[in-house]
């Protein structure tokens, strides 16, 4: 009976050490195991030479058992626990959690299978709880939509697009135009868009500008600082002041795209097509910027119109373009029919015209509901020859009230109540 006993406990030993340990626990139950049969086998604690109670066979059977069953399911999980194992094994920390021991007895382990220290990785610890606060806290980095038909899907997740719209950039007007979406996403705010802003800057442009220059002229963002400032030194060179240039710059956000050579055709056409002095040439372009970035064919178009259809001598179109720059870019058919009142309707000579020349850049409307109003009342005389003379000049810049009181000597109720008869 004693050896089958021993042979018994060895085959327990067999089994429960041949089953890889999951944990420290799991050793010290398989230890335990051994040391108990080797005091079987010496006849210590539970047998007594040859003498056997029956208290003790019975608890050698619980205790068979009970390691018996550990086995059972140390096995039936050992697929599990490797699995587990592995995708554990990735980190730089593992914290295996045993299934026949509670957490806190795991040891976590680096690559070499070394004991690492508890405490110097519990906050790195993959299975550790944290509370709710936490975990509101932790903020997960939003990935880019992958395409969209608006720049307003980018703005919380590109620097450039919020700082831009803090700027008072119209971002709705750009995603209009092709492709500049797709160049402001692939900017960067400090390497690209910030330089170009502290250049604008330091040539005089306010910061409550930036916006609207960025808005008609992203391109201006993706030009070299070398070449703007090249042109900043041409414009310095032809005169203008600090002062002239940042308005142009601020009124004509193209000015600066365009190179030395483009802006001094331009500068040479106005001069000798209109026959002007370097002064007027520069007059004429610092108060309509524009000039200098627009196509020349308008010009040259309200130019043959002023002489040919309009009947205008060269020194008179001086002197209009000079009172009134905006004359050279206006729709030609605005400028037929406002001469067309005033020159057929209302009876004013050219060179009336010519000396108020204003009202060529008058709304319509307002010439003719004047005047009408003038004629009903018997008072429209513009003959300076003429008693009771009405100034062009004053027909057109005055506000109703003073109209009305001034020049109609009515009310401004009795103008109103006329307009509605129109």
């Amino acid at each position: 009976m004693g050896s089958s006993s021993a042979q018994l406990c060895l085959r327990c030993r067999s089994l429960l050490c041949s089953v890889p340990p999951a944990s420290n626990t799991l050793v010290r139950q398989c230890t335990m195991a051994s040391s108990a049969a080797s005091r079987i086998l010496k006849g210590t604690s539970i047998f007594t030479g040859n003498h056997r109670t029956t208290q003790a066979r019975q608890r050698w059977k619980q205790q068979m058992l009970y390691y018996s069953d550990l086995s059972d399911k140390h096995l039936a999980t050992e697929a599990k626990e490797d699995k587990f194992t592995e995708e554990l094994s990735r980190t730089d920390v593992v914290a295996y959690k045993s299934p026949l021991s509670p957490i806190r007895d795991a040891v976590p382990v680096n690559e070499n299978q070394m004991p690492l220290d508890l405490d110097a990785v519990a906050e790195f610890s993959a299975l550790e709880e944290i509370n709710d606060e936490e975990a509101i806290s932790i903020s997960i980095p939003a990935a880019m939509p992958p395409a969209s038909t608006s720049l307003r899907d980018y703005v919380d997740k590109s620097e450039t697009l919020s700082k831009l719209v803090q700027l008072g950039v119209s971002l709705w007007k750009l995603e209009k135009r092709p492709n500049v979406g797709s160049m402001l996403l692939r900017l960067d705010f400090n390497t690209d868009v910030a330089p170009r802003l502290l250049f604008l800057k330091g040539i005089g442009v306010e910061e409550s500008r930036f916006g609207y220059i960025i808005t008609h002229n992203p391109f201006i963002l993706t030009e070299s600082l070398e070449n703007l400032q090249t042109r900043v030194n041409y414009l310095k060179s032809k005169k203008f002041s600090s002062e002239t240039l940042a308005s142009m710059v601020s009124r004509a956000p193209h000015l600066l795209n365009f190179s030395v050579k483009r802006m001094d055709n331009r500068l040479g056409f106005y001069q000798q097509q209109l026959q002007l002095s370097a002064s007027n040439a520069r007059n004429i372009v610092a108060r309509l910027p524009r000039l200098l970035c627009g196509s020349l064919e308008p010009v040259k178009e309200n130019l043959k119109v002023c002489k040919i259809e309009l009947g205008f001598k060269e020194n008179e179109i001086q002197h209009i373009v000079i009172a009134v720059p905006k004359v050279l870019t206006a729709n030609k058919r605005k400028l037929t029919q406002i001469f067309d009142l005033l020159h057929n309707t209302m009876k004013v000579p050219h060179h009336l015209i010519t000396k108020f020349p204003q009202v060529l850049n008058t709304k319509y409307l307002r010439i003719r509901e004047r005047h009408l109003f003038l004629e009903y009342l018997g008072k429209a005389q513009y003959d300076t020859t003429l008693p009771n003379y009405i100034s062009l000049d004053r027909l057109v810049s005055l506000p109703d009230e003073a109209f009305c009181t001034e020049l109609a000597s009515a009310t401004l109720e009795d103008f109103y109540m006329f307009q509605k008869t129109l």
